[in-house]
């Protein structure tokens, strides 16, 4: 299974103007690429190949005055840069043909330097590698510092240096866990839980037990507010609105970032206590539609079940979802009697059948664990979870890499 573990870069000045400098090479590449592409669609003619694009865009431009300072950077770096184009063109025909799954892919665009995400990758032909004290080498860039924040299980194959909104630099590496280490990290369990995901409460798990909603984003709404009210009243073009700009982005990055590690520290808990974990497939999207839309965005339920997924995936436990029109919360879980919808502001119900008093929340949790068959899946039946896409970010160990990783 790969996995991929980001780290925070600090570069210093003159590497940020490299960095820049990168950014900048592979965008007009990638954009020369889409262009070209467009222009032999409009004249009839075949796509020209990622072959012929390399040999005009990289090697035959480097020799014109327009495009000399391409070989200022890395060659692999433009040689990724026309390999993402390949793959955004190949994801738009899959989805025009109906045969790639999820959401649609749109149609290639031109990529902009004021874009809020820049990146560039290095693969092992790049000869980038981690220094003995702990920095990362890249070609043409130099000895960047890094901010290990947890020792690298494997080998990494390639890395990606990443600039975002906030102006923070992250190097993200690709690497393979491995099987036997991942399933000695986690003890051996018989217990298995269902989760009713929610607004009042983030989740109510079949045994009783209630998290908390942090509600990030409502508890810093305040401050981006007045961060985004100064950002309005700068005039377009100056350095104070490119100031207020960066204000608003680390605002909304520390909310994203605090979200993102309670949504981290919860799905390892879940995973390490149980063996078998049982959840509700939600319709977010259309949620997301509602009044009650900054609310759900806040919570990040489809963040928090891909961790659970690709975690249940990693580590041998099992993650069962349910349809999201099973009637968690209108079904009696003492006796099995459907008692009919009920508003939202019911949180306490009695079933007319048996007279069992319910919490709303805690029922849905346990009819989804029953629904899941995960009352069965604790007594010993065997599992197998399936295969899913890596998450960016792992929680794990702290401390620099054991050994430098040459590539």
């Amino acid at each position: 299974m790969q996995l991929r573990y980001a780290f925070r870069l600090y570069p210093e000045p003159g590497q940020r103007l490299a960095l820049a400098r990168a950014f900048g090479c592979a965008r007009v590449v990638y954009n020369d690429a889409v262009r070209a592409r467009e222009d032999a669609r409009r004249a009839g003619e075949p796509f020209p190949t990622a072959g012929v694009l390399s040999q005009k865009l990289i090697t035959q431009a480097k020799q014109t005055p327009e495009r000399s300072w391409l070989g200022g950077v890395s060659a692999v770096v433009l040689q990724q840069s026309l390999r993402d184009a390949e793959v955004v063109y190949k994801n738009f025909f899959a989805s025009l043909k109906g045969e790639r799954k999820g959401a649609k892919s749109g149609a290639p665009r031109f990529k902009s330097r004021k874009d809020s995400r820049q990146s560039i990758r290095f693969t092992t032909n790049a000869r980038w590698s981690i220094t003995g004290s702990g920095r990362l080498n890249l070609p043409k860039i130099g000895a960047v510092k890094v901010k290990w924040s947890r020792t690298l299980p494997a080998q990494p194959s390639s890395v990606t240096v990443i600039k975002d909104a906030a102006g923070r630099y992250f190097a993200s590496f690709v690497t393979d866990t491995d099987p036997a280490a991942d399933a000695a990290r986690m003890p051996d369990t018989d217990q298995s839980v269902g989760i009713d995901l929610g607004l009042t409460h983030f989740a109510v798990l079949s045994d009783g037990t209630k998290i908390d909603s942090p509600r990030f984003l409502r508890r810093a709404e305040k401050k981006l507010k007045r961060a985004q009210r100064e950002l309005s009243r700068k005039q377009k073009g100056s350095k104070n609105r490119e100031k207020a700009r960066l204000k608003v982005a680390r605002a909304h990055a520390k909310v994203a970032d605090a979200r993102h590690e309670f949504h981290h520290q919860l799905s390892t808990q879940l995973i390490r206590d149980n063996q078998a974990v049982g959840v509700e497939d939600l319709a977010v999207n259309g949620l997301a539609r509602t009044r009650l839309a900054r609310s759900v965005h806040d919570a990040g339920w489809s963040a928090f079940v891909h961790m659970l997924e690709y975690k249940a995936a990693r580590y041998g436990r099992t993650l069962v979802r349910i349809g999201r029109f099973e009637p968690t919360s209108q079904t009696c879980s003492a006796c099995g009697v459907k008692d009919g919808p009920k508003p939202l502001n019911v949180r306490e119900w009695t079933c007319a059948a048996c007279g069992t008093v319910h919490d709303r929340d805690h029922n849905a949790a346990i009819n989804v664990k029953t629904a899941a068959g995960l009352a069965v899946t604790a007594c010993g039946a065997p599992v197998r979870p399936g295969l899913v896409p890596a998450q960016r970010e792992e929680t794990g160990s702290h401390g620099f890499p054991p050994q430098p990783c040459a590539a």
